[in-house]
């Protein structure tokens, strides 16, 4: 019996003593629940000023922890207390609130980029949209406060803005050597920037109907000229080069060099291409220079080509030394060898009855 109520006994201590670790543990919590007090709400946060934000540099959690490194750093470590345990040791709790301190520091960082985010981001969009091109304003100074320009649709304002500035300067020159006193120039000038940006303001013609052809008509005659005709002709292209540039399905081409390499030939000399042999057009511009080359004399000068020899092959005397112009002055040279030669005779003479 006394081991039954002994072990009773033991059962009650074990009762009493978790009793009091529910105590520590809603301490525990508590504590965490006033830290968590301590940090503002991500959802219920006043976004009008940042102080409303940041607010863990001015809790005294943070002034006494922070206070706590300085003192440590100063001191260094005390390595005579190592007997301890390290759940008393202070410096361990330090670096526990330390680790814990620096959570509440990161979360700050979210809420304030967050703050950042939410406020500067809109305006910064809104600065940037009246720097585009499509919503900037034109200011001109004082000709923007005219009533000309005022009445001027906004599309047209800056072409009304030149022709403005360009008639007050000639109002000025006016006024400055006191031109017209009676303002009647400045008047005409006005009347005359009002009739333009009316005019600016007219629709454009409309577009008139374009009559269809007549049907079976004979075509246009388009013009060029002689001079395009022949250019025409002179850099047309040739069945050659037609066939040149043209290639068959799976056969592969001819090439100067074989194998690909080189100038290709295309279709010419071909099995498939159905052309013996490629038929030469006429070409007029050919002809032509062959005409005019045949109808060109070249007269000699006097002056033997380079191929001329004077040693002659003569079955008398074998190699002999002659003179390629010797022939020429038997009967004289020039005019002498026909009418007033000196060696010739007349051949008839005519007897008058």
């Amino acid at each position: 019996m006394a081991n039954l109520a002994d072990s009773f006994l033991a059962d009650l201590d074990e009762l009493s003593d978790n009793e009091g670790y529910p105590e520590e543990d809603n301490a525990e919590e508590a504590g965490r629940e006033e830290d968590d007090d301590d940090m503002p709400d991500l959802e219920s946060l006043n976004y009008d000023e940042l102080d409303s934000v940041s607010k863990l540099q001015k809790t005294q959690r943070y002034n006494d922890i922070m206070q706590k490194v300085e003192d440590a750093l100063q001191k260094g470590t005390d390595f005579s207390n190592q007997g301890f345990i390290l759940e008393e040791d202070p410096e361990y709790q330090l670096i526990v609130d330390c680790n814990a301190l620096s959570v509440d520091i990161e979360n700050e960082i979210i809420i304030i980029h967050n703050f950042i985010r939410d406020n500067y981001l809109v305006q910064r969009g809104k600065i940037l949209l009246d720097f585009l091109p499509a919503t900037s304003q034109f200011r001109v100074g004082y000709l923007e406060q005219t009533e000309v320009f005022q009445s001027t649709p906004p599309a047209l304002r800056t072409r009304a803005c030149r022709l403005i500035a360009a008639k007050s300067t000639l109002a000025a020159r006016i006024d400055s050597i006191r031109g017209d006193p009676t303002g009647k120039a400045g008047r005409n000038l006005l009347e005359e920037i009002r009739k333009k940006i009316e005019k600016w303001q007219e629709p454009p013609p409309a577009k008139l109907p374009k009559p269809l052809p007549v049907p079976d008509s004979e075509p246009k005659k388009k013009r060029g000229g002689r001079r395009l005709r022949k250019m025409k002709e002179r850099y047309a292209q040739t069945d050659m080069m037609k066939l040149a540039n043209r290639m068959q399905f799976g056969i592969p081409e001819e090439s100067s060099l074989g194998d690909g390499l080189g100038e290709g030939y295309g279709m010419l000399g071909q099995a498939g291409s159905g052309k013996l042999r490629v038929s030469a057009g006429q070409n007029k511009l050919a002809a032509k220079v062959a005409k005019k080359f045949k109808e060109k004399s070249y007269g000699s000068s006097g002056a033997t080509s380079g191929l001329t020899s004077s040693l002659a092959f003569t079955p008398v005397q074998g190699i002999e030394l002659s003179n390629p112009q010797a022939q020429g002055n038997l009967l004289g040279g020039g005019t002498q060898s026909t009418y007033f030669s000196e060696t010739g005779t007349f051949s008839k003479i005519r007897r008058t009855q």
